[in-house]
């Protein structure tokens, strides 16, 4: 068996992307405290349950398997939340990840594929967003990731790890076949939110911003569907595992369908996916919010191989609102 440990492997993209290491003959190992996972999305390969800070406790679990690589999905990554509770996410997304990268060097483990994220730019002035942007993050959140990032980058230059980061925009949606999905309580991601607000599941949606200079005075974003996100961190680790003669690597790709939606145009889309209208409540804008982020992801086209195989906005919205009607089933 091949095998590549998970970190976070119990949520959202990390479940996704463990249902795609399987298909293509790795065997994932999750390792997660289900803080905020859910042990019932761990179907592809063994659940390891432990803290990231707990460094015997890695330990073991890297002496029980011989990894070829890692994926590192557990992290925080919530820009609210990290604008609130700023050391929550120093703590957890970065000195956590330095101990999981010391696991490996320890370990002999040169391959890890790292999730990271668009805010690491911050606000860009020129759009769509490329690899060459400057990365100037104006939240928490961002600034961890980005120092996360320099972490990898130091253990590449030291030891001779292998890496790829991959910066990505707003993941969405769930598996068609409807075996894992977004699953957090409370859940702030607009998507699901503005779905259950059309249903209603909530009593209104909040919309942060009307302000914002875009065409409807609501901020843009660049959807990604989380099946297309779980493929692309595939390819990656190929890449990774495809790299015999090659020391200190580290690039960065972003992955996103580099096209952007308004906050007014999901809840549009949700509404007819539903086939109600939410009530909406407008509110002030949140602290760390950029007004606009589209990607650039032709570098991940042509080195990765990725491209989005969803495109509609509302073949997306549809298979969130059917795991998210399946996952309400299950709990009644």
């Amino acid at each position: 068996m091949t095998y590549v440990l998970v970190t976070g492997g119990a949520g959202y993209i990390g479940s996704h992307t463990c249902k795609q290491l399987a298909s293509a003959g790795y065997t994932p190992v999750t390792f997660d405290n289900l803080s905020r996972g859910h042990r019932d999305l761990v179907k592809w390969g063994p659940l390891e349950e432990g803290e990231l800070s707990d460094s015997s406790r890695l330990q073991e679990v890297f002496s029980k398997y011989k990894f070829e690589a890692v994926l590192h999905f557990a992290a925080f990554a919530y820009v609210g939340e990290s604008m609130t509770e700023p050391q929550l996410y120093l703590d957890n997304n970065v000195h956590n990840g330095t101990i999981l990268l010391d696991a490996c060097r320890i370990n002999g483990v040169r391959s890890i594929v790292v999730s990271s994220t668009c805010a690491v730019y911050g606000q860009p002035d020129i759009l769509p967003i490329s690899e060459d942007t400057e990365t100037a993050p104006i939240n928490i959140y961002g600034y961890s990731k980005l120092m996360l990032e320099s972490a990898v980058q130091s253990y590449c230059s030291c030891y001779g790890m292998n890496a790829i980061s991959l910066r990505y925009f707003n993941a969405c949606g769930a598996d068609p076949s409807l075996e894992t999905g977004e699953d957090h309580d409370p859940e702030p991601h607009l998507i699901p939110r503005a779905l259950m607000a059309s249903a209603g599941r909530l009593p209104h949606l909040d919309v942060f911003g009307a302000d914002f200079e875009t065409p409807d005075g609501t901020c843009i974003r660049d959807y990604i569907h989380v099946s297309d996100l779980a493929r692309a961190h595939v390819n990656a680790l190929q890449r990774l595992l495809n790299l015999d003669n090659t020391h200190g690597n580290h690039e960065k790709f972003n992955l996103g369908s580099a096209k952007g939606y308004s906050v007014r145009e999901i809840i549009d889309a949700a509404s007819k996916v539903v086939g109600k209208e939410p009530v909406i409540k407008y509110q002030d804008r949140r602290e760390g919010d950029p007004g606009e982020l589209i990607a650039d992801a032709a570098l991940a086209r042509e080195i990765l191989g990725f491209k989005p195989e969803y495109t509609d906005l509302e073949e997306i919205l549809q298979t969130a609102w059917a795991w998210m009607e399946k996952r309400s089933v299950e709990r009644t």
